[in-house]
């Protein structure tokens, strides 16, 4: 079930705020970088929670079919670089894992996807074309796993900028 206390996720339309995160120790990543490509932004409560673990090894698992549409696939919480490291080693995952730590959340926030109460975010996807504009998002209660099918099909619907590499 959705937590009240946050807000609306930002609508499709929208150009997607920029995030400047860290991506591991002395090392940063920013949604402006990405840009000439879709990204699909997964943000998720927590790295080593049963749900989140089995999300995030879905999409590793698909990786190569985002590539089909030349996406980039990042993920997002307010765990630290440390945290996520060893999370993505242990998971052995193909995508960034970005640490929404300090100030904690924030980025969730300007999603509208922030857990106030609970201090995490919401299980929240976002698939942002090529120019940076939210094109769908889905927020799922936190103990469901929202599976792969929307963010597929979201990419499929996207207009021929999905430029094959």
């Amino acid at each position: 079930m959705r937590n009240d206390s946050a807000d609306q996720p930002i609508p499709a339309g929208t150009t997607a705020p920029d995030v400047r995160l860290p991506v591991g120790p002395d090392r940063m990543t920013s949604l402006v970088d990405l840009r000439g490509r879709p990204v699909v932004l997964v943000f998720y409560p927590a790295d080593w929670s049963p749900v989140c673990g089995d999300q995030l090894a879905l999409y590793n698992e698909l990786f190569d079919e985002f590539q089909r549409f030349n996406a980039h696939i990042v993920g997002v919480s307010v765990d630290g670089i440390w945290c996520h490291q060893a999370f993505a080693d242990a998971r052995r995952l193909r995508f960034p894992l970005l640490a929404d730590f300090e100030p904690k959340g924030q980025v969730a926030q300007r999603y509208g996807v922030y857990r106030e109460a609970d201090g995490t975010s919401e299980r929240a996807l976002f698939v942002l074309d090529a120019g940076g504009t939210v094109r769908w998002s889905d927020v799922s209660p936190i103990g469901v796993n929202p599976g792969a099918d929307g963010i597929l099909r979201a990419l499929e619907s996207l207009p021929a900028e999905r430029s094959r590499p």
